[in-house]
């Protein structure tokens, strides 16, 4: 009854906006863009409205990149194994795995409409016992030519094809921006809200690679039907981030006159010279764990410490201010770049489970002596740092930004990083090269250092990471080619080990990676394919797929000059190798060695169309499944991925 009421709604809606009349297309007299760290800069986004590859974020495990590993479901935990696409640890590291999901600086547009815009979808598939929905709107108005509000909400529930892997969450959230010729904001407000069923993951593999020899000569299974390693346990994840970003421009006002119908017209225009900044950010986070099983718990975890069921909690906030000048690029013909000085204060605060162990008893183990439990804990840090930007010019642009830490764990902390690009003329088109690099020498996150739950508990004193990495870019439109070649060496690599713990690498990792982004197409036939080569110099410390492969055959077409289409099969293949593990009590991968993924070729069929300001899809997800390419279809070590299922989505770009 939900999904028919949902999709009366939107072909409501649909009808609606292709009926509309007297009223200019949204989305084209329109731009987006981001706020980009430190000094909250502008840059460049697309609103999201394209048929190509729409279905494509539906598949839990394609939501990231070619190669993602996941717990299986629909709105829960992920790793991108392409080391070059991957974040570092973060301040609050189970947030880490559920990254693709949330809102974050990098992802969050602000938009400037002539009209009202909304950006509204539903996705749905997978039948009654596995259902998988996902609502998600997002609405930008202006007040004005200068001013404009908007406001996000993303609602995810999906049952699973296995069991007790349900997942359920909720994000919602408002901005607004405010471009003036002397004063600039631009904030945002977001709030999200998991709830995932853990289960461990399946209790043995031969349920998928070889379901005969555990049933006796039957091959099919009922994925429902699987016993998973854990049936009463769940994690949830809250948080939230404020950010406030100010900027107050100081110039000068420029006169130009002109003649139009014999009267002279003059027109002032403010040219800024410089700005001061100012940019506040809240964030915080509560990650829950719970397990109501005590002989479940005894068989899966080795230690417990705090009581014979879980319910672990941990929080924390942290506090922002950063304080910038700058001096503006292109005011004068001599100010080819931007220059901007900066300094961060942040606090941050964790709250831990409390203390129930008797420390008077011998036969307790824990890294805590009575009294340095480290059940909250606090930190205060202040940065310095500067920028240099040049982002105007065809022959040369580049942006380096780099900050050294003052007080705290960051005292003695350094951050470089930045890229330079240049164009030029060939075959026709533009060709642009990109050079990038980063250096970094940051010490370990607080969570990383000091934990307390009821299965894990750890006290380490661990030295900063350093790494260097270093690349380049080739991109030429002509013939749909991009290469990017990178190396990277890590010094003191942080991660978890086989036991779930985490563990310093005292030596050095190098990492190559080399993709290729090449496209064809002759006439209405295309085939885009995107292949990835990455090797690590210990694939103990950081195991990754050596070879990863995507492949997009479609055709392009209008039906009666209106419908457009993308009728398609695709696939992700990367080679195998040491999957990584997945720990539900700290919400996290770590490495192992027993199980190897990959090898396997994950395909899809889809029909993407668009119609007016509506888009649909039909999508055949995982449709090889027992035709060819074997049966190992894991991503992480004992988790499965979807089988094949039926999937279907809409979407709606009108205005108010």
């Amino acid at each position: 009854m939900r999904k028919t009421t949902i999709l009366i709604i939107l072909s409501a809606l649909i009808i609606g906006s292709i009926v509309a009349t007297g009223k200019e297309t949204v989305v084209e007299p329109s731009f987006a863009w981001r706020a980009t760290p430190p000094l909250g800069l502008h840059e460049e986004a697309t609103i999201d409205t394209s048929l190509i590859d729409y279905s494509r974020q539906a598949v839990p495990s394609e939501v990231v990149s070619p190669a993602y590993a996941t717990t299986g479901n629909f709105g829960t935990e992920g790793i991108n194994m392409l080391f070059f696409e991957r974040a570092p640890i973060s301040d609050f590291f189970f947030r880490d795995a559920m990254e693709a999901w949330l809102p974050s600086q990098r992802n969050m547009k602000f938009y400037n409409t002539r009209i009202p815009m909304t950006l509204l979808s539903y996705n749905t598939g997978g039948g009654r016992e596995a259902a998988q929905d996902r609502l998600k709107a997002v609405f930008s108005g202006n007040i004005n030519a200068r001013a404009q509000i908007g406001a996000n909400i993303d609602y995810i529930y999906s049952k699973g094809s296995y069991n007790n892997q349900a997942a359920k969450g909720l994000i919602w959230g408002f901005s607004g921006s405010y471009i003036g010729e002397r004063y600039e904001l631009q904030a945002y407000f977001n709030h999200w809200n998991f709830l995932n069923k853990e289960n461990g993951g399946i209790t043995d593999d031969l349920y998928i690679t070889d379901p005969a020899e555990l049933q006796g000569g039957s091959t099919s299974v009922d994925t429902k039907s699987i016993p998973t390693r854990l049936t009463n346990a769940h994690s949830r994840l809250k948080g939230t981030q404020l950010y406030i970003n100010n900027r107050y421009k100081i110039g000068y006002w420029q006169e130009e006159s002109s003649e139009e119908d014999e009267d002279s017209i003059v027109r002032r225009t403010y040219i800024p010279v410089s700005s001061f900044i100012w940019t506040l950010k809240f964030d915080n986070g509560e990650h829950n764990f719970r397990n109501d099983n005590r002989s479940e718990a005894e068989e899966f975890w080795q230690n417990t410490y705090l009581r014979p069921t879980t319910l672990d909690v941990t929080s924390y906030w942290s506090l922002t201010n950063t304080f910038g000048i700058s001096l503006l690029e292109g005011f004068h013909k001599y100010a080819k770049a931007g220059l901007g000085a900066f300094v961060t204060h942040q606090i941050r605060r964790y709250t831990q489970t409390p203390d129930t162990l008797d420390h008077s008893d011998p036969e307790i183990f824990t890294p805590f002596p009575d009294g340095t439990y480290p059940e909250n804990g606090t930190e205060n840090l202040l940065w310095v740092g500067a920028q240099l930007t040049k982002r105007q010019g065809s022959l040369l642009r580049y942006n380096v930004t780099g900050q050294f830490g003052l007080i705290g764990s960051a005292a003695a902390d350094l951050k470089v990083e930045g890229d330079v690009s240049t164009r030029f003329r060939l075959f026709g088109d533009t060709v642009s090269i990109t050079g990038y690099g980063a250096f970094r020498n940051e010490a370990a996150p607080y969570l990383m250092k000091h934990y307390i739950s009821n299965h894990f508990m750890w006290d380490n004193d661990f030295g900063k990471t350093r790494s260097l990495r270093i690349g380049g870019i080739l991109n030429i439109p002509h013939t749909k080619t991009r290469i990017d070649v990178g190396v990277e060496n890590i010094q003191n690599h942080l991660y978890f080990n086989d036991r779930s713990m985490p563990t310093q690498h005292g030596g050095s990792v190098q990492v190559f990676s080399a993709s290729l982004n090449q496209d064809f197409r002759f006439k209405a036939l295309n085939w885009n394919n995107r292949v990835t080569y990455q090797t690590s110099s210990n694939q103990d410390v950081i195991p990754l797929p050596q070879l990863t492969v995507y492949s997009n055959l479609y055709l392009l077409f209008k039906v009666a000059k209106v419908l457009h289409v993308q009728f398609g099969i695709d696939c992700d293949y990367y080679t195998s190798y040491n999957a990584l593990g997945y720990q539900p009590a700290l919400m996290s991968f770590y490495n192992q060695r027993e199980v190897k993924v990959g090898n396997y070729p994950f395909m899809n069929a889809y029909i993407n169309m668009k119609l007016s300001r509506a888009r649909f899809y039909v999508l055949f997800s995982h449709f090889n499944q027992g035709m060819f390419g074997g049966s190992n279809y894991f991503s992480a070590a004992h988790y499965p991925l979807n089988p094949r299922r039926f999937q279907m989505g809409i979407s709606v770009d009108f205005a108010n």
